[in-house]
C-alpha cells in the first residue's frame, strides 16, 4: 500500500534508503518531499546523483544505463528521474519494472510525478510500491486545511491557535501555493516574535495590506514592472511605513537572486530554496536581465540605504530606495547605483 504523506518524514529516518521511490501529486508537496529525500541521501553517503528528465523523445534505455553504470568514487548513487506527467508509457513502465525486479546495490531510484490520479495508477506503480516506497501527496481536504496550516507554521518555528489557523485557511480558499506563500510571509513578519499567534493577531497580519505591499513591491521589481513597483514604494512612504522594516524582505529577495545567479544548476538551486514554479520563473526572468554582478551591486546599495536610514551615512533614504527599485526592475537604470 502507498505510504501516507503523514508518515513520510518518519520513513526518512534510519541508515538506509529503499531501492526505489515514487513521489507523486501536488507539485509543491512533491518538490518538498523530494528535497527531504535528497538531503537524507546526502547524509547517508549518496554523493553522486544523476538527473534524468523524461521528455517527449526520452530514451528509456538511459535508465538502465544509469543503473548499470559504475560509481566514479565507489559511493552510493541516486538516480533522480523526473516524470512530470506521471505516465511512463509502455517502454517506461517496462524499464521501471526491470529496475524494481533487480535494483543494483548502492543505487536508489527517485521518481517524481507532478500529475497523479487513480487513472495514473497501473501495474508498474504497483510493482514499484512492492519493491520500494510510493507516496501520493494530495492537497488537504476542506476540513484538513486548518491543521495543515498549523503544522506548516510549526515546521517554520511559529505557533498559532486553532482559530488563527482556521482564519488563514479561510483566506487562502484551498489554494496550496497561496497558503505556502502566506506562511512564508508570516515567518518574515513575525521574525523574533515567539509568542503564539491568536485570531486577533492573525487578522491584523492578513488584513493589513500595507504590510503585505512590501511583498508586492519586491515581486513587481523582480518582474521588471518598474512603474508599478515605484507606485507601491510611494504608497508605502505616504502611509508612513518604516523603510528599515520594508528593506528586510527586499534584501532577502536580493540575496536569493544572488544565490540563484551563483548556482551552476539554477533548477536544482530553486528546488533547494523551495521555490514553487511561478516564483522560479519570476527569478529566471530577472536573472536573464542582469548578471550576478548586478545583484551584488543592488545588495551593496541596500546596505547603504540601511546605513542612511539609521543615520550612519548622509543621504535621503527613500530617494535611494527609488533608485534601487528602478535598478532591480530595469538593470539599464543601474547607473542610478553610481
Amino acid at each position: 500500500m502507498p505510504l501516507a504523506p503523514a508518515q513520510w518524514q518518519k520513513a526518512l529516518t534510519g541508515d538506509s534508503l529503499a531501492p526505489v521511490y515514487l513521489l507523486a501529486g501536488e507539485e509543491l508537496l512533491v518538490l518538498e518531499a523530494a528535497d527531504a529525500l535528497r538531503a537524507q541521501a546526502k547524509r547517508l553517503g549518496y554523493t553522486e546523483r544523476e538527473v534524468l528528465e523524461v521528455e517527449q523523445r526520452f530514451d528509456w534505455d538511459d535508465l538502465a544505463r544509469a543503473a548499470a553504470g559504475m560509481s566514479l568514487f565507489a559511493t552510493r548513487r541516486l538516480i533522480d528521474l523526473r516524470l512530470p506527467t506521471g505516465r511512463p508509457g509502455v517502454d517506461g513502465a517496462k524499464a521501471i519494472n526491470e529496475f524494481c525486479a533487480d535494483p543494483p546495490p548502492d543505487v536508489t531510484l527517485l521518481i517524481t510525478a507532478m500529475e497523479w490520479s487513480s487513472k495514473h495508477d497501473g501495474a508498474w506503480s504497483k510493482k514499484l510500491d512492492a519493491a520500494g516506497t510510493m507516496v501520493v501527496f494530495n492537497a488537504p481536504r476542506p476540513n484538513e486545511w486548518a491543521a495543515w496550516i498549523a503544522s506548516r507554521l510549526a515546521s517554520r518555528g511559529l505557533s498559532a491557535t486553532p482559530d488563527a489557523a482556521a482564519l488563514l485557511a479561510e483566506r487562502v480558499e484551498g489554494n496550496l501555493l497561496a497558503a505556502a506563500q502566506e506562511v512564508d510571509k508570516l515567518v518574515v513578519l513575525r521574525a523574533g516574535d515567539n509568542s503564539r499567534i491568536d485570531a486577533d493577531a492573525m487578522e491584523n497580519l492578513v488584513a493589513d495590506s500595507a504590510r503585505y505591499d512590501v511583498f508586492k513591491l519586491a515581486d513587481a521589481a523582480l518582474a521588471g514592472e518598474g512603474a508599478r513597483a515605484l507606485r507601491i514604494l510611494a504608497g508605502l512612504h505616504a502611509e508612513g511605513d518604516e523603510l528599515i522594516a520594508l528593506m528586510g524582505w527586499l534584501v532577502n529577495q536580493l540575496q536569493l537572486a544572488l544565490r540563484l545567479a551563483n548556482a551552476s544548476d539554477l533548477a536544482a538551486q530553486a528546488r533547494a530554496e523551495r521555490l514553487w514554479p511561478a516564483r522560479e520563473q519570476l527569478f529566471r526572468k530577472a536573472l536573464r536581465r542582469a548578471p550576478r554582478e548586478h545583484w551584488l551591486a543592488c545588495l551593496a546599495r541596500a546596505a547603504r540605504i540601511d546605513r542612511i536610514a539609521k543615520g550612519r551615512e548622509q543621504g535621503e533614504p527613500w530617494r535611494e530606495a527609488e533608485r534601487l527599485i528602478a535598478a532591480i526592475a530595469e538593470p539599464r537604470a543601474a547607473r542610478a547605483l553610481a
